[in-house]
């Protein structure tokens, strides 16, 4: 377990993404899903109320839902560490302070519990004045209904600000930062982000960590797979796509292990991430990711993966 930034929460080193509840996984494969990560020792969920409106019929709030019968059913709320996110739902887009109230309370009654661990920003809000935002998210901590707040999509000097402001006033800081971060997806987080991180003590825990299945082997040149989440994955498969994956197959073979485990380990082993997030529809897929938590690369085969990358 490892604790996040300055706080008392203690997260497994790989955060289960619940995007795929309620879309590609139905509720008994979400609760298939949910027995293997916790049985391996997982207690860190990362989901949102936009989870799955993208979905024909749904409307948002679908994953929170699976999440919180999973936990009523398994009687395991305590322990485990709860992240959601606020912004990005029809309806309740933005972070003025109604707004956050409003989706707070919405998320609290999905996922049947009196707290969320970690609430997140989804995004940032530049139309509301980042004093109302986190004063919003200050009162939800002071009723007990927040732990703690984060960041997801920020650039970096929005970031700096919004810590700036809080440590002024008071008001509860952002403890994490959710980028797009991942082994052909690096310059969004790599450099002014990364340090502001290290500097501040802010945990990262990178989305689109295996870059919507990529990074997973199986989009190939020529291969065709059947996935509803194929076209974001197929355009990494340029040149430096296919780089990265000779350099992950190599680093693979030597290790007898996924290809899928060592991009995990490799972001695992860089600046300030504390734990990647990424999903699986079964628990065979889980079973591929799971040994990146203890999976340490040397030297040679973190910069052979850097070098493919860059």
């Amino acid at each position: 377990m490892t604790k996040i930034g300055t706080t008392a929460l203690d997260v497994f080193p790989l955060c289960l993404g619940g995007n795929v509840f309620g879309w590609t996984a139905d509720e008994a494969q979400s609760f298939a899903v949910l027995d293997a990560y916790a049985a391996a020792g997982g207690n860190f969920v990362d989901t949102a109320d936009v989870y799955s409106a993208w979905v024909p019929g749904h409307s948002g709030g679908e994953s929170e839902t699976i999440l919180g019968r999973w936990m009523a059913a398994r009687g395991n709320r305590d322990r485990i560490v709860v992240a959601t996110k606020v912004g990005m739902l029809a309806g309740l887009t933005g972070l003025s302070p109604k707004t956050i109230r409003a989706a707070a309370e919405a998320s609290l009654r999905r996922l049947r519990t009196d707290r969320i661990d970690l609430y997140y920003a989804h995004r940032d809000d530049p139309g509301t004045p980042l004093e109302e935002t986190l004063a919003a998210f200050d009162a939800l901590v002071r009723e007990g209904k927040v732990r703690h707040v984060a960041a997801s999509n920020y650039a970096a000097p929005r970031l700096a600000e919004a810590l700036s402001i809080s440590r002024r006033s008071g008001l509860a800081s952002f403890v994490a930062l959710q980028p797009n971060y991942n082994l052909v997806h690096r310059d969004e987080y790599e450099g002014d982000l990364a340090a502001l991180c290290a500097r501040e003590g802010l945990a990262c825990f990178p989305y689109y960590a295996l870059a919507s299945g990529f990074l997973s082997g199986k989009y190939r040149p020529g291969a065709k797979v059947e996935s509803a989440r194929a076209g974001g994955a197929s355009k990494h498969l340029d040149a430096k796509g296919v780089r990265v994956l000779a350099a992950l197959d190599a680093v693979a073979a030597g290790r007898g292990t996924a290809v899928s485990t060592v991009a995990l380990a490799w972001l695992l082993d860089r600046p300030a991430v504390v734990a990647p997030i990424a999903s699986a529809r079964t628990p065979e897929q889980l079973a591929e990711l799971l040994p990146a938590v203890s999976l340490r690369l040397t030297a040679d085969e973190m910069r052979r993966l850097s070098e493919a990358s860059a």
